[in-house]
């Protein structure tokens, strides 16, 4: 049976909620990291381990580090972006990385939290640049960036990563998700930080999310313990219609090494909503057990969905189902 895996979040951080969670066959959460330290998170993670005591259950945490993942700054306050108008990025606009101001020419394409909002840039130079809306949407604090063609380099790990990996082992981590691997080093230097910390009982997670790591991928399998099929932003990374193929591919290099790998994102997409999945969200969940998938994720679905446990009860049954389908072929 493969692993069930929620998100922590505000719409499952209790105890109760947990347990429930646990119950349906939920296997343990991931944690984003992206914005919090293990610190901050401390009394989730013991929520966590309480809900596990009563329903006699060992949940395992997945903390989902920073990364070289790049994300827009903090906003005094959610921002507006409307289709046709313009927007301003860097100083004086939405906050961006540095690096990313010198790639902000015009045409380039901005995709902003996991692809919902499209922008163009129109004009750039210096420490601003200006872009046209394609896609709108409400625009949140720290949400991903990512431009398409445009290749950066940021460090392997941030200094808040560092952190969390020294403190990964006294907070009962079970593994590290270490996000936009591009090659075997970004592997090799989270093992080492890790080992370091007296944490080489941890499993490393390996996210693709970029065409460096589907072109890498031989390297990436022996260096790690699994690889996630990360679908937002690999999805960002290319058009909509080769992600398929690409999951596809991945997945029959797995199978093909004995290396285990995870699906995730949007597989219950339309449950932070509704109370039942579609047809064709089951359907994918289903085809990524078939596929050999060892553990299969929710994120927004239990972080901030309205139907945390009635999500991971559907992940749940729809992953035994296509189990026994297996067995019986």
């Amino acid at each position: 049976m493969p692993e069930i895996y929620g998100t922590l979040g505000p719409r499952c951080s209790d105890p109760a909620t947990l347990r429930a969670m646990l119950e349906a066959g939920m296997s343990g959460v991931r944690l984003n990291l992206s914005h919090i330290t293990l610190h901050d998170a401390a009394l989730q993670i013991k929520n966590l381990q309480r809900a596990a005591l009563q329903c006699g259950k060992k949940a395992q945490l997945l903390i989902d580090m920073q990364g070289p993942e790049l994300r827009i700054g903090a906003l005094p306050r959610p921002l507006t972006l409307i289709e046709g108008e313009e927007a301003l990025f860097g100083e004086g606009g939405v906050p961006v990385p540095a690096l990313v101001l010198p790639c902000l020419v015009p045409g380039q394409q901005i995709l902003l939290d996991d692809g919902k909002l499209l922008l163009e840039v129109v004009s750039g130079g210096g420490r601003t640049a200006r872009a046209k809306v394609l896609r709108g949407g409400v625009l949140q604090s720290r949400k991903s960036l990512a431009l398409p063609g445009c290749t950066l380099h940021p460090p392997t790990m941030t200094q808040t990563d560092l952190l969390n990996l020294s403190l990964a082992a006294e907070y009962g981590v079970t593994g590290v998700m270490q996000p936009f691997v591009r090659d075997r080093a970004d592997l090799e230097a989270v093992r080492a930080a890790l080992d370091q910390a007296g944490g080489s009982h941890i499993r490393l997670f390996a996210k693709i999310e970029n065409r460096e790591g589907v072109a890498n991928l031989d390297e990436l399998i022996p260096a790690c313990d699994e690889i996630v099929i990360a679908r937002g932003d690999l999805g960002n990374a290319m058009p909509l219609w080769e992600l398929p193929r690409v999951q596809k591919q991945i997945a029959a290099k797995c199978r093909a090494a004995g290396r285990d790998f995870m699906v995730v994102t949007q597989m219950l997409y339309t449950m932070e909503h509704a109370a039942v999945p579609t047809r064709a969200e089951v359907s994918d969940v289903f085809n990524a057990v078939l596929d050999g998938a060892a553990s299969v994720m929710l994120t927004g679905e239990t972080a901030v969905g309205e139907y945390p446990v009635e999500a991971i009860r559907y992940m749940a049954k729809t992953a035994a189902e296509a189990v026994r389908y297996l067995e019986s072929r």
